[in-house]
């Protein structure tokens, strides 16, 4: 006697398999100064004993889920005040610097005053064209990139956070609170700016990172949702809104 079993996952089931994440830019003029996102790893770690922390299950582990987004240009601002109070960035690296003043300008702001969480913590912001997607359920954190060792450590602390990319894929921006304002950010191209890590159903799936295509549903959508914070503060509050206008598909990878 046979007996057969077949059991179908249904929609709510978990799900098998590498989780598909796509990324790519959006709007920018300049998209040749944006690297791709990157796995973490220890590259020039020291692997060759067999105990070597290097090779432990669990730091091989947890660097696997961590993506860093690197620095696009050379950055080493000062903070100070105008002559009515107001307060300003200074570019310090002056006629030495890689990137003009008016360019940095336009990508890097200071928050208005009256947002500020503490009155004496300026909160600043890089904007960036990284859009992360995905078309199952998929939440990205955003976080410090606290593996990498700096030099010169930074006088402050970024803003984390997490969202799903399935239903709000949106441009990531790099939002940083100045704690000590006497002491300058200073930051270089190509090393790790912050971390991506991946949430879904099963911790025991691993994160297929491809570039993906910007299709035109993918473009009426984000601008369907974009924006909204300047509207709404609590934008959490539309997802269940946007989900009814989601196109099927948002991941199309791009083709080589």
């Amino acid at each position: 006697m046979h007996f057969t079993v077949n059991y179908f996952r249904g929609d709510e089931d978990p799900k098998s398999g590498p989780v598909k994440v796509g990324w790519l830019l959006g709007e920018t003029d300049s998209p040749v100064i944006y690297d791709a996102p990157r796995r973490v790893n220890s590259r020039n770690a020291r692997r060759e004993h067999a105990k070597s922390a290097s090779r432990c299950p669990a730091v091989l582990n947890l660097e696997s889920r961590y993506f860093e987004v690197p620095v696009p240009f050379d950055i080493n601002i000062g903070f100070e005040r105008d002559r009515d109070g107001r307060p300003v960035l200074k570019n310090l690296s002056g006629s030495a610097s890689t990137i003009r003043g008016s360019t940095l300008g336009k990508r890097i702001s200071i928050t208005n005053e009256t947002e500020w969480r503490y009155p004496d913590r300026p909160i600043i912001q890089l904007k960036l064209p990284y859009l992360f997607i995905a078309d199952e359920p998929v939440y990205l954190t955003q976080l410090d990139a606290y593996l990498h060792y700096r030099r010169q450590p930074l006088p402050g602390t970024i803003f984390g956070g997490r969202f799903p990319i399935n239903v709000w894929p949106r441009p990531l921006m790099w939002a940083f609170e100045w704690h000590d304002t006497t002491k300058p950010i200073t930051l270089k191209r190509g090393e790790p700016l912050f971390y991506c890590q991946f949430e879904f159903d099963n911790p025991e799936r691993t994160v297929q990172l491809v570039e993906a295509e910007m299709t035109d549903e993918l473009s009426t959508y984000i601008k369907h949702i974009g924006g909204a914070v300047n509207y709404v503060n609590q934008t959490f509050s539309l997802f269940e809104a946007a989900e009814k206008v989601r196109p099927q598909t948002l991941l199309s990878p791009r083709k080589p």
